[in-house]
């Protein structure tokens, strides 16, 4: 039997999960990316909350020219801005499924400029 696409990212994905977990000491970077729009958040699994989020949907971001990939770097800087206001500096990267290409990849190297470490 076949697997479509979404399933095997939702495989990779949990099998990421079972490793990569988000403490308050270090929260996870989680990534999602539809074929529009990305957005990345970044969560402490212990106590269930989002610390820190931002989307390409964001006001400055949609309003920004470039591709999707530099749209993602935006994201990417924009959601290391509010964490490192909120006092993170170390998380861990969740790719959520995705290859760490592309998109995903712009989305960290702009999370490292904005000075989060992973």
């Amino acid at each position: 039997m076949a697997l479509t696409k979404n399933q095997r990212r939702l495989r990779i994905k949990n099998r990421i999960r079972k490793v990569i977990s988000g403490t308050g000491e270090r929260p996870r970077l989680a990534v999602y990316r539809s074929n529009k729009e990305i957005y990345a958040q970044i969560v402490d699994d212990v106590t269930g909350k989002t610390l820190a989020a931002a989307s390409s949907r964001d006001k400055d971001i949609a309003s920004a020219k470039g591709n999707k990939s530099e749209k993602a770097a935006l994201v990417g800087k924009a959601v290391a801005e509010k964490a490192v206001k909120a006092g993170i500096e170390t998380i861990a990267f969740d790719r959520g499924g995705y290859l760490y290409h592309g998109r995903v990849k712009s989305l960290a190297d702009g999370a490292r400029e904005g000075g989060l470490k992973f």
